[in-house]
């Protein structure tokens, strides 16, 4: 029987579009097939309220692991601004009165929370970081590198300094190296963060999880820096949809892929029907158990989510306690709430037993400081903003899957932005055209069941390096790009490949150098 397409991509959101759209750019016939009635995954906007005009990321919200090449590759027309500052973390040990503020150029104000000292530990440790990833960030849209040629290159003619790095970021839990350059229970939370966000682990924990989701968070484009999708995240999966229809690819929404078989025939439901497809190539950009419950085969083991996130519209940004410090200052960038070394330690103690951390570490920005064009005109002239706040170490199945966790995770939510703030952040909420709060809540299982993002983890799984271990057999074209399976004709094209994970297109990409050398 004669293949219906050269490539079926199965999941439209980023990472299938890109690879979608590069296959159709090599002139192969490609259909993607998606089960929502809409594309982008979790990378999407959304207007939840009622009657407020605004185009909220509702998942995923800033980007920093885009390569600029795929966009330019793809002719799509994405947009990044800059935010104007880097963070602000309030001192918990003050009352949230005096805190930390860092630029978007690196300045910073340590001596607002007595930890003056830091100040050229903390720089130092970022320049180390650098030695890594800046040789590193190039390699992650070319074939894997082992463990040992990934340390050649960053060591490049033996370098110690970096040799030091690579062991720090690499080789040692990271929270050594958090610890050994900074003193400040506060500043050692600002740096700890990026190896939370996602993840469920401690920054001492020997398996070094934490250690590879800190690198992802520093990886992008070498330095690390977030950036803010102009128009929303929605807006950069557009862009990518428009793309891979340009080039070719033949996108269909509504379908619910339920079977893959080795041999490359995917079947999937559309419009009360059901129907069959085959293809020389299946590529997936479901997680791992959704892919093995697609081929009829035993699950993996599934490391949890560990976030939640809440979306909310307010009328004006709230007060801070910190005189010395605006609001457009705090919320411009990420606003570090309770997020100390040591707070972040007790959450994970306190979820890992069973309750839900008390104060919940988290952190808020506003898209619509650096971004106004998701609002309306009105909302704009009104003076009203977005707000995200993220909320670590909260994975469902550590709770139990208790009823009302979603409302307990708000409450702690808020009552967490409070305590640094100068009056209640419910003050200051948008009501709906009910009269409702503009606030929304999605959870782990929120995650699990809307998206069928496994255990509701946003990486659809554990991260793993960005190369291959020494040994692990790289004889194949999917293997050599981290996306082989156990079948020769099913690729992984999604977060779930060696190198995916955020909103970075490179697991789409690596899945389409991957087909394109085995053809």
């Amino acid at each position: 029987m004669a293949n219906d397409y050269d490539v079926i991509v199965v999941g439209g959101g980023h990472n299938g579009l890109i690879a979608a759209a590069y296959l159709a750019r090599a002139g192969l016939r490609v259909r993607l097939l998606e089960r929502l009635a809409h594309t982008g995954g979790a990378a999407v906007s959304a207007q939840p309220f009622e009657g407020v005009d605004v185009r909220l990321s509702r998942y995923s919200y800033l980007v920093s692991l885009l390569p600029r090449r795929i966009v330019d590759d793809l002719g799509a027309a994405v947009r990044l601004a800059r935010r104007p500052y880097s963070s602000y973390t309030p001192d918990p040990q003050t009352g949230g009165s005096r805190g930390l503020l860092i630029g978007a150029d690196g300045s910073q104000t340590f001596a607002a929370v007595d930890a003056a000292g830091d100040q050229r530990g903390f720089t130092e440790f970022y320049r180390r970081c650098r030695l890594v990833t800046e040789r590193l960030w190039p390699t992650l849209l070319e074939p894997l590198r082992t463990r040992a040629q990934a340390r050649r290159h960053v060591l490049g003619a033996g370098d110690p300094a970096a040799a030091a790095a690579w062991r720090a970021m690499i080789e040692e839990p990271i929270g050594h190296a958090i610890t050994e350059s900074v003193r400040s229970d506060l500043v050692r939370g600002v740096i700890a963060t990026d190896a939370l966000i996602g993840t469920f682990a401690r920054l001492n924990d020997p398996s070094l999880l934490a250690n590879v989701c800190f690198l992802y968070h520093v990886l992008g484009q070498g330095t690390g820096a977030w950036n803010v999708p102009v128009g929303g995240m929605g807006a950069v999966t557009s862009a990518l949809a428009a793309a891979a229809v340009a080039h070719g690819a033949e996108i269909t929404t509504g379908a619910e892929v339920f079977a893959i078989t080795p041999s490359g025939e995917v079947a999937f439901r559309r419009d009360g029907r059901q129907h069959r497809a085959r293809s020389r190539f299946v590529l997936c950009g479901v997680s791992p158990t959704v892919l093995a419950g697609l081929l009829g085969e035993a699950a993996p083991a599934s490391a949890p989510g560990a976030q939640v996130k809440v979306n909310m519209v307010v009328r004006r940004l709230p007060r801070l306690r910190d005189g010395a410090v605006t609001p457009e200052q705090a919320f411009a960038g990420t606003l570090h709430v309770n997020e100390t070394w040591s707070q972040l330690d007790d959450a994970y103690l306190r979820a890992a037993g069973g309750r839900v951390p008390e104060p919940l570490p988290c952190e808020a920005y506003c898209h619509s400081l650096t971004d106004p064009s998701i609002l309306s005109a009105d909302l704009r002239d009104a003076g009203a903003h977005t707000m995200t706040v993220f909320g670590l170490h909260t994975p469902h199945s550590v709770f139990g899957d208790a009823e009302g966790l979603a409302d307990q995770l708000t409450e702690a939510v808020l009552a967490s932005l409070n305590s640094v703030l100068a009056e209640p952040i419910q003050n200051v909420l948008m009501t709906d055209a009910r009269e409702r709060p503009c606030i929304e809540t999605t959870t782990t299982a929120d995650l699990q069941r809307t998206l069928q993002m496994t255990a509701g983890h946003i990486f659809h799984g554990s991260l793993s390096w960005p190369f291959a271990e020494d040994g692990d057999p790289l004889d194949t074209p999917a293997r050599r790009w981290g996306v082989a399976t156990e079948h020769e004709r099913i690729m992984v094209c999604g977060s779930g490949a060696r190198r995916g994970g955020a909103v970075s297109g490179i697991g789409g990409h690596n899945a389409a150098m991957a087909v394109l050398e085995s053809l």
